[in-house]
């Protein structure tokens, strides 16, 4: 049976029904929308798509595919939003959010920033936690429209918290409110925002009573604060956090509660020291942290702490923990997030991380391109998260194309990093300092392939000098003179300087970048072979020091075979480093040995590439989490 019923608007609307509620329905949607939506509160999973109106006017909705009765009626009372916004305090969060997301949809920002600077409607849109990915887009698009939505909420929030009385219920909820929103603001991006209303938190939660739940209230807010303040680099603040949670830790085994699991938060000190190149104590908590797991955490903690012990085990060098680990990020990710949402590109960029380590390039470069489509999609242009995916981007196509030395893509990422961070960041953050070491090895390499004049080549040469030792200024404020950033800028100058001829400087520069990486490595560490091997390219192509030259090149060859086998891509330039020092010292048999050498490198380097599998299995499963970890500590 088919019913028309005609309204004095631009369009008619049809309806199949087979109920009293359909026809209940379509009378709430012609003379009242708002009551619509709560009747379809009640019945939304029960009614059939049978019951939908063949609606295809795009000038009404934008859209011209059906639209069931319930998508009609958001449309129509967003289209009012005025004349029914003094009843919305009676629907429920998750139809409320669909309004505010129909206003995004027409990009009614003005009107969007208005309601969502109300810290009481924006903590109702924090509780629709299946559309955290759409509120992500919403507020970014705030804040790229100009609304200073995150420093609206931060100071709504301040205020809220100096009218707290000393009901106890009352000032657990603001807290719990405090740490709702200080974790979204960390996962839009926004970490500053993030750290204010955490610190907040935190002070009202040490300010409490001395009880069990108010400690785990006050780790809960360690975690979510450590990670606003690891990530934003805010290292003396997140020194504070960690000794609190440790601490506290302390209190709650001393009062004999020892069942809760610290996974999170183990996990966030090892981002920490990570984050200060202290690798060794970054393992160490990831480990930690991998020991806490239980198949009851939430999925995403879950799949944070296997990504950090990942990243943990790539810098220790324990590649095969490592690819074990965020495999099943990924896949987990995938799984439960699916493939549009942050937690996804977040695995893909520390899987990226891993692949350009274990000299998988390629596929590096093609998981890291994904991971910034995912995070451009969700984030916009203007956004931390999309900075930092183009930064390792740029890196990792740096890398690739080193030889071909067709640096423009890289360079283009590379630039457009540092223009969104410069946007976000104070002029001397640790952030930028990365970005710019990235940019400068990159206007170095077009330099040294420059055809044309001179002055342009030696343009390009001092930009890159400038950058960094910017970089170098900025690490050294952060971390000091011993630390492993330090000597990565030491040796970049190392090498920068050998490409202007200033080979004095250049020696200068790789030897403390030797001493400082082995006094924290070790003698056998990659970076030590790294800095190694640039300075035997220096002895051996503009200093004359063949025999310093070849010892150091045996050096470096030793630590690439140890770490990476026969087929590393590095090792060609440890081959033909030797070649050039012999032809030199006229050791024609060793030229011969070593041109044997070269070319069965090529022939392993070959088979290497074409063995490579695609680095994201599509029909693969994640496994069981606790069989993964098992395997792990057996490894």
């Amino acid at each position: 049976m088919k019913v028309v019923f005609r309204q004095t608007s631009k369009y008619t609307s049809y309806i199949k029904y087979g109920s009293v509620v359909a026809a209940v329905w379509l009378y709430s949607y012609v003379f009242s929308p708002l009551l619509g939506l709560v009747i379809f509160a009640v019945r939304r999973d029960n009614l059939s798509r049978k019951m939908a109106v063949e609606y295809n006017s795009p000038s009404l909705t934008g859209l011209s595919s059906p639209k069931t009765l319930y998508d009609l009626s958001v449309y129509t009372v967003a289209n009012r939003f005025i004349r029914y916004k003094k009843y919305f305090t009676y629907l429920p969060e998750n139809i409320l959010f669909d309004i505010y997301y129909q206003l995004y949809k027409e990009k009614r920002l003005c009107l969007l920033g208005a309601e969502f600077s109300d810290l009481d409607i924006f903590s109702k849109m924090l509780k629709v936690r299946n559309r955290r990915v759409h509120l992500l887009q919403i507020f970014q698009a705030l804040m790229d429209h100009g609304i200073k939505i995150g420093n609206e909420l931060t100071i709504s929030y301040n205020i809220c918290c100096l009218g707290i009385n000393k009901n106890s219920c009352t000032q657990e909820n603001i807290i719990n409110l405090g740490l709702r929103l200080g974790s979204f603001l960390s996962d839009a991006g926004w970490y500053a925002e993030s750290e204010k209303i955490l610190l907040t938190c935190r002070d009202l939660c040490v300010n409490d009573s001395e009880t069990r739940e108010n400690w785990c209230r006050t780790l809960d807010c360690c975690h979510k604060l450590l990670h606003a303040q690891a990530f934003y680099c805010a290292f003396r603040g997140a020194a504070e956090t960690h000794q609190l949670a440790l601490n506290t830790i302390k209190k709650l085994e001393n009062a004999g509660y020892k069942d809760c699991s610290h996974a999170a938060l183990y996990s966030e000190f090892s981002v920490l020291f990570f984050m200060r190149s202290e690798y060794d104590e970054a393992y160490r908590w990831s480990v930690a942290a991998l020991k806490e797991l239980k198949p009851s955490l939430p999925p995403r903690i879950i799949i944070d702490v296997l990504r950090q012990a990942a990243k943990s085990c790539v810098v220790k060098r324990e590649f095969k923990k490592a690819g074990l680990l965020i495999r099943q990020a990924v896949y987990l990710a995938r799984e439960i997030f699916s493939t549009d949402h942050p937690k996804y590109g977040d695995a893909l960029m520390d899987y990226g991380f891993y692949l350009l380590n274990y000299d998988s390039v390629i596929n590096s470069v093609f998981i890291y391109k994904t991971a910034l489509v995912i995070r451009k999609e969700i984030f916009g242009k203007t956004n931390l998260y999309v900075a930092i995916a183009r930064e390792d981007l740029a890196y990792a196509l740096y890398v690739h194309e080193y030889r071909s030395g067709k640096f423009t893509q890289a360079r283009e990422q590379a630039e457009r990093a540092i223009e969104i961070m410069e946007k976000l960041l104070p002029a001397e953050h640790l952030m930028l300092a990365s970005a710019k070491r990235v940019k400068a090895l990159i206007l170095e390499e077009l330099a040294v392939d420059y055809r044309g004049s001179i002055m342009t080549n030696k343009e390009l040469l001092l930009k890159s000098e400038y950058l960094h030792l910017s970089a170098l200024h900025l690490a050294q404020t952060a971390f000091g003179e011993r630390n492993v950033q330090t000597a990565k800028h030491y040796g970049n100058l190392g090498r920068l300087y050998q490409s202007m001829e200033r080979f004095q400087e250049a020696e200068e520069m790789h030897l403390k970048a030797i001493s400082i990486k082995e006094e924290l490595l070790g003698p056998d560490d990659y970076e030590v072979g790294l800095s190694i091997g640039h300075l035997a390219s220096l002895y051996s192509f503009h200093m004359k020091r063949y025999r310093e030259a070849e010892k150091l090149y045996f050096r470096s060859m030793a630590i690439n075979l140890k770490l990476f086998g026969k087929s590393y891509s590095g090792l060609s330039y440890d081959y033909r480093g030797l070649l050039r020092v012999y032809e030199k010292l006229h050791e024609y048999d060793k030229i011969l040995e070593y041109r044997d050498e070269l070319t069965l490198w090529k022939e392993l380097r070959k088979q290497y590439l074409q063995s490579e599998d695609s680095p994201i299995d599509l029909y693969k499963c994640a496994e069981p989490t606790e069989n993964v970890i098992k395997t792990f500590f057996l490894m």
